[in-house]
């Protein structure tokens, strides 16, 4: 069931994180891009979860991370244009749908910034990898990952219990 159908205008910070979303995807590709010819032919593929490097493959995979990374940018930027067909844990109504689907956009466009910036991470510590100069993500980077992630899903969660 989907809820009204109402525009959700954007506040200031809204399109200050949304440019800087899309800045940020532009500089994926530029690192990428830039440092491909640079690659050994065989790179770091993937990371374990102790953040090491566990598989190798073509230089050519390098451009999987921001091909990755706009795929979901794009598609969760379209999904935001239609709050009324996500699924809500409370009941929508007409009183709260605004409050509602507000709360949902910038979850939605929190959560575009930050995966686009761990795949640029990712992109950035395979290439260091690649040239010997690090040779894993770290021990941090899993945590880290879960942290951004589930630390937003929570609050913005939380928030929506929370809106009457």
């Amino acid at each position: 069931m989907t809820g009204p159908k109402i525009k959700i205008g954007l506040t200031a910070t809204d399109k200050a994180v949304e440019l800087i979303g899309w800045l940020m995807l532009t500089a994926v590709w530029v690192l990428t891009i830039t440092s491909y010819s640079n690659l050994p032919e065989t790179i770091p593929t993937h990371f374990n979860g102790e953040g090491k490097a566990d598989g190798y493959g073509s230089k050519i995979n390098i451009l999987t991370l921001p091909l990755v990374a706009t795929i979901l940018f794009v598609g969760m930027t379209i999904a935001n244009k239609f709050p009324y067909i996500f699924n809500y844990p409370t009941k929508i109504t007409e009183e709260n749908a605004f409050r509602q689907y507000t709360n949902a956009t910038r979850m939605i466009r929190y959560l575009k910034l930050i995966l686009v910036a761990l795949f640029g991470l990712i992109a950035f510590k395979t290439i260091e990898s690649a040239h010997g100069q690090s040779f894993d993500l770290g021990i941090w980077f899993l945590p880290l990952t879960m942290g951004l992630i589930f630390i937003p899903l929570t609050y913005f969660a939380i928030k929506s219990f929370r809106t009457k």
